[in-house]
């Protein structure tokens, strides 16, 4: 017997993370491809963004569900302050960025959407970080070493920047991931 009922998860996410994270549940999934342009119509919260951006994502899949199939749409953004923070286009805005995230805490938002051919759960975690106080030297060695420039606010906890720049955490280390899977877990129980 699955543990998941037999469900099968279409990810509409090109991003390695949530690929892991996803592996890691032990549901079968596939990738599906979402072509959406990922900007909002509106004005909305910087709270909100994530998850608007995750229910336009999950909108732009134009197939039918079928029964046992359950698409998976985030997104990831950072907040510092009343700021969204995106993914840097350059170098020097990565370098930026992550000057601006130093000695500060910020919140990470990863808006989800669930959506089956029954039922739709659009939700948002939020999870607080605490960076030290980091050196330009230290910034610049992450930027020369990693790969900043796919991720929100120029950084991924997982990498090196995480064991050296994050203090502490509150709330779901996962969500800083890209998904927050404890929740997750709880919304497809929910879904049977």
């Amino acid at each position: 017997m699955s543990l998941w009922g037999g469900a099968t998860i279409l990810l509409a996410s090109k991003s390695p993370r949530r690929r892991q994270l996803v592996e890691m549940l032990g549901i079968p999934f596939r990738i599906v491809d979402v072509e959406v342009e990922e900007t909002l119509a509106t004005p909305v919260e910087a709270s909100l963004v994530a998850q608007t951006l995750a229910q336009l994502k999950a909108d732009g899949y134009d197939k039918a569900l079928l029964h046992n199939e359950i698409l998976l749409a985030a997104d990831t953004t950072v907040v510092l302050g009343n700021e969204v923070l995106g993914k840097p286009n350059t170098r020097d805005e990565a370098f930026a960025m992550l000057s601006e995230l130093s000695g500060r805490s910020h919140e990470v938002y990863t808006g989800v959407c669930l959506k089956s051919a029954r039922q739709t759960i659009v939700f948002s975690e939020c999870t607080k970080v605490f960076f030290r106080d980091l050196a330009p030297d230290a910034i610049s060695y992450y930027i020369n070493n990693y790969k900043p420039m796919d991720k929100a606010g120029a950084y991924g906890i997982q990498e090196w920047i995480g064991i050296f720049g994050v203090e502490r955490i509150e709330g779901c280390y996962y969500n800083v991931m890209g998904l927050p899977v404890p929740r997750i877990c709880r919304e497809l129980e929910g879904m049977g």
